[in-house]
């Protein structure tokens, strides 16, 4: 298939900042040994950040933005991967040090492709992008760390979030009790019908100041940060984890060291975009297999073209936004 001479891209650039859809060509994309017809990218906070300009999030002035892209091979000079492939790449410098996935064609690093999982759609595995794939990530590390459902209940925070929702929908697959804490009480009803068994309010929830304090749950997938994690680490029991994927809520850390000596607690940080290609590939399996999201519709309900990445920066920015937005830039017959 060949490759038009121009194509639609969402581009973002700095200093002074503007971002906007612009028509481009194959060699104003960063270099990559495969050419990729785009059927979908999603839209995560880091997307926010940047197509806003309200967060120094790429390291040249000028990118196509979009940390997710999923589509199909047009192009190859790496014998791994033939025309027609259908791939996906999430995080690995999308958007950051390369251009992204908010674009008809994309050229991606071999390294980083990884072939879409047979259990999933590339709608689908947009659907999960980054969010989903960090969500895993940190159920991954929470069990090397020694986690298992047998040890109690796990608490998501800022739960109404990407992130959120779908760690909530993995770790139930996964057969873990899972709770939600949220500052949107009205979305009680949909977090339990993702499988929350117990939703709490943020202002509802009082953290306590000594430095151990009831222990409440055996672990928690942090989305929050700042106060909300100073918290978590004094209410995990005796060898649970934290994992650590969002700072929403503030980058300080104000805690003591003994929920780590007396309690056993990990605290883990979660690096989705570097996250090593064989751990990326296993848990790209695991999304398309046992710890595929049950509620994948409910979770990415909104859609929206190129055109209307704009409005849902605001809304995720405002504080607003709920689950995933999945972008379409294919035409229909991408999918797969």
């Amino acid at each position: 298939m060949s490759v038009p001479q121009r194509f639609r891209s969402f581009r973002i650039h700095q200093e002074p900042h503007r971002a906007g859809i612009e028509e481009i060509g194959l060699d104003d994309l960063a270099p990559g040994e495969l050419t990729v017809r785009v059927a979908y990218s999603s839209v995560n906070y880091k997307d926010a950040l940047a197509g806003t300009g309200r967060g120094k999030i790429l390291r040249k002035p000028t990118l196509v933005g979009g940390i997710d892209v999923a589509g199909h091979v047009v192009e190859s000079r790496d014998p791994r991967f033939r025309e027609g492939d259908a791939v996906l790449v999430t995080g690995s410098g999308l958007s950051e040090t390369r251009d992204g996935g908010y674009s008809e064609y994309a050229r991606l690093e071999a390294n980083w492709a990884v072939p879409l999982p047979a259990g999933l759609s590339l709608r689908e595995a947009m659907a999960i992008g980054t969010a989903g794939f960090t969500a895993a990530l940190c159920l991954w590390r929470m069990e090397a760390a020694g986690q298992s459902p047998g040890l109690g209940p796990v608490l998501v925070t800022g739960a109404t979030g990407g992130v959120g929702m779908l760690a909530i929908d993995i770790g139930n697959r996964a057969g873990y009790e899972m709770h939600a804490l949220t500052g949107k009480p009205e979305q009680f009803d949909a977090l339990i019908a993702l499988g929350a068994r117990q939703c709490i309010a943020r202002t509802g929830l009082y953290f306590g100041q000594r430095p151990l304090e009831t222990a409440t749950w055996a672990g928690a997938i942090d989305n929050v940060g700042g106060e909300v994690l100073s918290g978590l680490t004094r209410m995990i029991k005796p060898w649970g984890s934290i994992a650590s994927c969002g700072m929403a809520g503030g980058i300080e850390l104000h805690t003591t060291v003994m929920p780590f000596i007396i309690r056993g607690v990990s605290l883990l940080g979660i690096n989705s975009a570097g996250t090593p290609f064989p751990i990326r590939a296993e848990l790209w399996r695991r999304l398309g297999a046992e710890w595929r999201p049950a509620h994948l519709e409910r979770i990415a309900a909104r859609e929206v073209p190129l055109d209307g990445l704009a409005g849902v920066f605001d809304t995720l920015m405002a504080g607003a936004a709920v689950g995933r937005t999945v972008v379409r830039i294919g035409d229909g017959g991408d999918d797969v």
